[in-house]
């Protein structure tokens, strides 16, 4: 990837968006696309979609990453300036206490850290417990409601992990935030800039959607599907990379390091069988490594998508990426590399008659 992927790599992790608070990352996803978009587009729920015109209408390609990342909101503040807070997509409260976040007021960004009751004065029983969510606050280093209140932090405010973004082992692999789901969005984006800027034909339009809220119910997908239309789908997204300790081949099947992946089941989506079979022998004839996974825990856009009017073709292919909704993830460059030059290679074949086959009986 160049310097100007990989500076949007970053721009992208770095920006503040958790779920119904995207605005911020949309607007940074318009602006880099727009001298690649035949047409931007978007719904009223927030998704921003960029049309690429190939040398027909139709099929209609989706293709579709959610910028959208866990975080919290601000529930309420404590007579000590305290903030409690409530989740914005699922966290394992193990992950959290002692983590570094940022408060988005209306008058600014106020950085505090996540806390509990010291372990110093609890009980030895109590120590032996997990701290639930409910048990934690964030510490903006206020002495009273009124010092926090006068920093401009309110009920309702979003928080996101602080987190920068780096690039470790020489260059081959990314550490950050957000990479569930922006990578999936910079793929898609990476991908229909290289379509443009290099002149690839393709017999098709291309839709890719910068979708909203899938950490909270995959809504932004459910409407920019709508407005779409979309005769084939395909979800970008990341995967729990099982190659760390404790993790059993079947529990999570993907490698950081070993390509792309290749959802065959999910409890949101059973995907299109010939559009699967499809994927892998167009992986297989251009040489783009290939991991078939599973994720029976775990839904993505594509569980929206997939049923969207009388039906979609739509499949999923991930990025695999350790250690997801926590502060820190990690992720190979090889991999998202990989997964550009896929999704490439198969909108260049996604003509009306393949399209049309997915489906035929």
């Amino acid at each position: 990837m160049d310097d100007k992927a990989m500076d949007l790599l970053k721009r992208l992790m770095e920006a503040f968006g958790p779920s119904g608070f995207e605005r911020e990352v949309s607007a940074l996803t318009k602006e880099y696309m727009e001298p690649y978009s035949d047409e931007v587009i978007a719904d009223k729920l927030g998704t921003v979609t960029f049309v690429a015109r190939g040398s027909a209408d139709r099929p209609r390609v989706l293709l579709a990453g959610h910028v959208d990342e866990v975080g919290f909101i601000v529930s309420s503040i404590t007579d000590e300036g305290f903030l409690t807070f409530n989740p914005l997509g699922g966290w394992w409260s193990q992950v959290l206490l002692g983590q570094r976040v940022v408060v988005r007021t209306n008058r600014g960004d106020v950085h505090g850290v996540i806390a509990a009751k010291p372990p110093h004065i609890l009980p030895q029983e109590e120590r032996k417990k997990l701290v639930e969510l409910k048990d934690m606050f964030i510490d903006i280093g206020a002495a009273s409601k009124e010092e926090t209140e006068a920093t401009g932090v309110k009920i309702g405010d979003p928080v996101v992990p602080w987190s920068p973004f780096s690039v470790i082992q020489d260059g081959k692999v990314a550490m950050g935030k957000a990479f569930d789901d922006r990578i999936g969005a910079f793929v898609l984006m990476e991908a229909i800039r290289r379509i443009k800027e290099q002149g690839i034909a393709h017999p098709n339009t291309v839709y890719g959607a910068a979708t909203v809220q899938e950490e909270v119910g995959l809504r932004g997908a459910q409407t920019i599907a709508h407005v779409v239309d979309p005769d084939v789908a395909l979800v970008l997204e990341v995967d729990i990379a099982g190659d760390v300790p404790g993790i059993k081949p079947h529990q999570a099947p993907t490698r950081m390091g070993k390509g792309p992946g290749l959802i065959t089941f999910d409890r949101s989506m059973i995907p299109n069988q010939p559009l699967k079979e499809f994927i892998i022998e167009v992986a297989r004839q251009a040489q783009i490594p290939l991991q078939l996974s599973q994720m029976y825990g775990g839904g993505t856009d594509a569980g929206r998508i997939h049923i969207s009017r009388a039906g979609c073709p739509t499949a999923v292919i991930t990025v695999p990426t350790r250690h997801i909704h926590s502060h820190v993830g990690l992720l190979s460059l090889r991999d998202t590399e990989n997964a550009v030059r896929l999704i490439i290679e198969l909108v260049k074949r996604l003509d009306a008659e393949t399209v049309e086959g997915f489906t035929a009986l």
